[in-house]
């Protein structure tokens, strides 16, 4: 019988532990799929412990997958056989909606199904993510990996990555623009690289001395410590975006007073409790903006992993085996990683072959 092997949580208080399941039968349009890595996402931690009080347990998260094509169904045409491919965070949508059309598969009206922790669609089976050896997702979800960029790197772009690129892509980020980057964690240096490479002159905001010289590696035209309000007063009013990447709930106003006329400051993080409301008066008197953005749909993460194969770009990561995983939670909390752990996949598959 074909068995998966992964990792899940039972519930909210459990750590993740050695699963089994029997993966779906192959559809004329699915494809198969070995997973190498997995990026560890935030969001993973929230849902094994049910922090958005939506987790439908057994969960096995991931969502940040790069793997090997295994088999394919017998109408797939996008894929074959030993593909390099990612998967991201959905796997399945409407795809009749006005969003579907556009390619913003992520805001389809009816609800995109989520590659863990979703329902899908022909079965109202809860899916299962990449803490496994295997995952089968029908092709139009499937994405092509660059073969110049190192696997273990690319996994985080499939959410990370896009998660800033939609945006920065969005706002038309290029050459002759001055971006802010608030935070540097998996987000926000994802951010400081793709901004860079854009062409845009690239400013990081941290609350952290101890982060210059890294923002500066990485891209980082600029680093100002956010604490500071001398450093920020020096930035008034001159800014054309900000990528505000931080997950924790702080006052907006003081990066909101340093957009141009008609700038824009983007939301990518999502806290717990909700921001303190901002000053109206500073964003009615320069026509500024505050906007949110929320991953990226399928055509444009393509363009993503692409635009990164073009410009040599992926993630910084730790590697780390699927039985570290619990630890890797507890340093994610203390913001312990620079900047994504990635799982190793095959120590899962020693593991379950021990």
């Amino acid at each position: 019988m074909n068995i998966t092997h992964a990792y899940a949580a039972q519930d909210a208080k459990s750590k993740l532990a050695p699963f089994e399941y029997k993966p779906r039968e192959l559809r004329p349009h699915d494809v198969q799929i070995e997973v190498l890595f997995c990026g560890v996402c935030h969001s993973d931690l929230h849902q094994a412990r049910n922090e958005w009080k939506n987790t439908i347990f057994p969960v096995v998260p991931g969502h940040e997958i790069v793997g090997r094509v295994t088999a394919v169904g017998n109408q797939t045409h996008k894929y074959q056989v030993g593909d390099l491919v990612g998967v991201g965070c959905l796997v399945d949508s409407c795809r009749s909606c006005p969003s579907c059309q556009e390619g913003l598969e992520q805001y389809c009206e009816n609800g995109f199904v989520g590659t863990y922790n979703g329902q899908d669609r022909e079965t109202g089976d809860i899916t299962y993510g990449g803490y496994s050896t295997s995952i089968t997702v029908t092709e139009d979800f499937v994405l092509k990996v660059p073969e110049n960029l190192d696997l273990a790197g690319v996994a985080p772009l499939l959410c990370a990555g896009i998660t800033t690129y939609s945006p920065l892509r969005h706002w038309n980020v290029g050459p002759g623009q001055k971006v802010g980057i608030v935070g540097l964690g998996g987000l926000g240096h994802m951010g400081v690289k793709i901004a860079h490479a854009m062409g845009a002159k690239v400013v990081l905001f941290t609350t952290s001395p101890s982060k210059v010289e890294d923002g500066k590696r990485l891209g980082a035209d600029e680093v100002v410590i956010s604490k500071d309000a001398d450093q920020m007063a020096q930035h008034t009013n001159s800014f054309d975006f900000i990528l505000n990447t931080v997950a924790a709930q702080h006052d907006l106003n003081p990066f909101i007073n340093l957009l141009k006329r008609d700038g824009t400051m983007t939301l990518v993080g999502v806290p717990e409790h909700d921001h303190p409301a901002p000053q109206v008066v500073n964003m009615i008197f320069k026509r500024r903006s505050i906007a949110g953005s929320l991953i990226g749909g399928i055509a444009e993460t393509q363009e993503m992993l692409d635009f990164c194969g073009k410009h040599n770009i992926i993630s910084d990561i730790e590697m780390i085996n699927m039985n570290q995983i619990n630890e890797a939670y507890e340093r994610m909390l203390k913001s312990d990683v620079k900047y994504r752990f990635v799982i190793d996949i095959d120590s899962l598959r020693k593991e379950a072959n021990a």
